[in-house]
């Protein structure tokens, strides 16, 4: 095995890494807005730690993951066929995880929008008692978005020190976008609803690559990049217009 100091002199391990951690920040992204949208339903001390702890387990899952990478590699080897098609145990997974993503971000959508949704199990009422439950939620999706990210940078690079550094990297940038982006998501209740969108859109992607669908991951984010300018633009007329309605009144 090549060592970092090996590695460190090679310009294409240098490539690889910068590209490997662009690619993980990207899939980072989905991981950390299903957290924001999370733990934004618990009561506001307990939102820091439910992250921590959601991302922390992220980086030890993918840790771990990389510690077993040729039995990861193997998860892509059929283990059975359904018309002609074979599901190996990553299908499987992507397929569990998109259905429970769908399942979730329609069930939010659900409360947001019903006029009498009944009660929610994780309003700040009564969320104390659920931090463990929303912990549980992270760190199943964690799984997930875990294997789908090691198996991404077994197929980019086979040096293992360069998909660690590439995994932590991501990571850190994880938790350091964690407040700031669930905060934004908190103080923009509009936001909310796209991010469900964005969260079924994940959620369906992982099932059709699930069912041997590929999508192009490049369409995915340009339509969530557009979604998001339009909101983006419809918060800064509504800034503008309450500015207006103000300045008006004085």
């Amino acid at each position: 095995m090549e060592t970092l100091l090996t590695l460190a002199t090679q310009p294409a391990a240098w490539i690889a890494l910068a590209t490997l951690i662009a690619m993980e920040v990207v899939l980072g992204i989905d991981n950390l807005i299903f957290i924001s949208i999370l733990t934004n339903k618990l009561p506001e001390q307990a939102r820091p730690r439910a992250r921590r702890i959601g991302i922390g387990g992220a980086l030890v899952l993918r840790l771990a993951l990389l510690g077993t990478v040729a039995i990861i590699v193997k998860l892509t080897a059929p283990i059975f066929t359904v018309f002609e098609h074979g599901f190996s145990w990553r299908d499987l997974i992507l397929i569990a995880g998109g259905l429970f993503l769908v399942w979730k971000a329609t069930m939010e959508i659900h409360h947001s929008v019903d006029p009498d949704p009944g009660p929610d199990a994780l309003n700040a009422t009564v969320a104390s008692s659920n931090v463990g439950a929303v912990i549980v939620q992270i760190l199943v999706l964690d799984l997930v978005f875990s294997i789908d990210s090691i198996i991404t940078a077994v197929g980019m690079t086979e040096h293992i020190p360069i998909m660690v550094i590439a995994v932590i990297a991501a990571v850190l940038a994880m938790l350091l976008a964690a407040t700031p982006l669930a905060n934004f998501i908190h103080a923009n209740p509009t936001i909310v609803m796209l991010v469900l969108g964005f969260l079924l859109l994940i959620g369906t992607t992982l099932i059709a690559e699930g069912f041997g669908v590929h999508v192009p991951k490049g369409y995915i984010y340009a339509a969530m990049a557009f979604s998001a300018l339009i909101e983006g633009l419809n918060m800064l007329f509504r800034s503008a217009r309450q500015k207006r309605a103000e300045s008006e009144l004085l």
